[in-house]
């Protein structure tokens, strides 16, 4: 019998991600972090960040750019303000670190000895905003690839059966999906074994004797089943 299909949501770009494609950017991401960090912990030195603290100074800033990529990856269906205050903080953690790399290199740029390779102090400065910017555009370029990939990759098409048969086969057929293991009265019922063994109404101890009896069980109908024996527990008197 004929059916009709949906098409995919997505055309897609035609080309795949790789490994490789996610190992240049977090190749890249690196080079730019550790080229930033050694300008960032002598500024970490220059503001009087005592001893060690001094290596942690760099972690602050391009920490927050180089975790931002997670943040907003997490948050993105998160709601406008959510998302706007991740990139607040991601842009001021660029900015930071551009600023500082720039002031740091101006600043050496002024105290270098004559005879030796003397650039203008803009050029130093321009020069030296690459390294936050590589690693800035580094996490950019991660999060458009994953989204991407996300948004390219289509389920595939889902084939429907035509109005005649729908009104021809019983709705139990037309609804379809997979039989569940157990009823929830039998899942009840295991679980009220398992708390009479072991004395305690225990999410971890119920789900074990579920999977013991050869069963699986999703996890909002393991709470069902939880909710079921503590209302049990509690309207049961004590002994004694």
């Amino acid at each position: 019998m004929a059916t009709s299909a949906i098409p995919p949501a997505h055309p897609g770009t035609g080309h795949q991600v790789t490994s490789w494609d996610r190992a240049a950017i977090l190749a890249l991401g690196a080079a730019a972090c550790a080229l930033s960090y050694d300008a960032l912990q002598q500024m970490a030195v220059a503001i009087h960040v005592c001893g060690l603290l001094t290596y942690l100074f760099p972690l602050v800033i391009d920490g927050f750019i180089a975790y931002g990529v997670r943040a907003l990856l997490v948050l993105r269906t998160a709601p406008f303000r959510a998302r706007l205050y991740v990139w607040a903080l991601f842009g001021t953690a660029t900015c930071a670190s551009i600023w500082a790399n720039a002031l740091h290199a101006v600043r050496i740029n002024q105290q270098s000895p004559p005879g030796t390779l003397h650039l203008s102090d803009l050029t130093v400065g321009i020069l030296s905003t690459l390294a936050p910017l590589a690693l800035a555009g580094a996490v950019h370029l991660h999060i458009l690839i994953t989204r991407e990939t996300t948004t390219d990759t289509a389920p595939p098409p889902v084939s429907l059966p035509e109005p005649e048969q729908l009104t021809s086969e019983p709705a139990t057929i037309r609804r379809g999906g997979r039989p569940a293991d157990a009823t929830l009265d039998e899942l009840v019922e295991i679980g009220r074994m398992a708390v009479a063994e072991h004395g305690r109404v225990s999410r971890s101890t119920v789900l074990q004797a579920i999977r013991d009896k050869g069963l699986k069980i999703g996890g909002e109908r393991l709470t069902e089943v939880m909710n079921t024996l503590r209302a049990e527990s509690a309207t049961t008197p004590a002994d004694g």
